[in-house]
């Protein structure tokens, strides 16, 4: 609906590789892909089928009850490999591909209803980032791919999925 093509969105994550790279490489990711535009048909893909591109790699990941590929991207070719398949939303993982039970960050998500003005979601990070930093925690704050804000706080690789989830 903005009339932005996959030559400018591949662009864009060309330009921005230097930031978003060090947040997302080596972590299984989930995408929300648009091929129609964001307007249109979007879903979520965790796996990757026939046709993703070579350079997005792909690891397994154990899940309930079986092994599914995820995709990991490692440079400036996966990010406009995204583009190319339409990935508009880019979902990383909290922990990396070579120790995926131990998370390196607690990302709190901060989406709201839609009856909750964008002032409030904006005073709530600074509120959870303030209970983060008084825990003695570092944070940063950023946009999600939706309507909403994450609250992401770098942790050491020591615990697993439970006691972050705990926490």
């Amino acid at each position: 609906e903005e009339g932005i093509t996959k030559l400018e969105l591949a662009t864009y994550y060309q330009g921005i590789a230097d930031w978003i790279l060090p947040h997302i490489a080596n972590r299984p990711m989930v995408l929300v892909r648009c091929p129609a535009g964001r307007r249109k048909e979007c879903f979520y893909q965790k796996h990757p089928g026939k046709g993703t591109p070579d350079v997005l790699r792909q690891i397994p990941v154990r899940e309930k009850s079986k092994t599914e590929p995820y995709v990991v991207v490692d440079n400036v070719a996966g990010l406009i490999a995204l583009a190319q398949i339409s990935a508009l939303e880019i979902h990383a993982w909290g922990s990396r591909a070579d120790k995926l039970e131990s998370p390196d960050r607690l990302i709190f998500d901060l989406d709201p209803a839609e009856d909750v003005a964008w002032g409030f979601v904006v005073q709530s990070a600074r509120k959870v980032r303030e209970l983060l930093q008084y825990l003695g925690l570092k944070s940063f704050v950023k946009t999600t791919g939706g309507k909403g804000l994450h609250v992401v706080a770098p942790i050491d690789r020591r615990h697993d999925w439970d006691e972050a989830k705990e926490f």
